[in-house]
């Protein structure tokens, strides 16, 4: 069975990424979020470097945090962001 979800970037990654937001069905592969990442990694250039691995990425599942080895399932919402720094 296919599994569909929206992918939601904020932030700096928003803006280095270029998109807000697009709907994926999943190849086989791809179950946990970190899988989605490196998925997302392997569009190369500006997806590579913004999601890479050295870098701190927070992943958010319906709205709450999520380790990376989290299940995606049908219809999930998945959000990308950079860490929070407060002031």
């Amino acid at each position: 069975m296919a599994v569909k979800v929206t992918v939601l970037f904020f932030a700096g990654l928003r803006e280095a990424l270029g998109c807000s937001r697009e709907s994926l069905e999943l190849p086989a592969h791809v179950r946990t979020a970190q899988e989605l990442q490196a998925h997302l990694q392997e569009r190369g250039g500006v997806w590579a470097e913004a999601l890479s691995v050295g870098r701190t990425v927070r992943v958010a599942v319906d709205q709450g945090m999520v380790a990376a080895d989290t299940r995606l399932h049908d219809g999930a919402e998945v959000a990308f962001f950079p860490p929070v720094t407060g002031g």
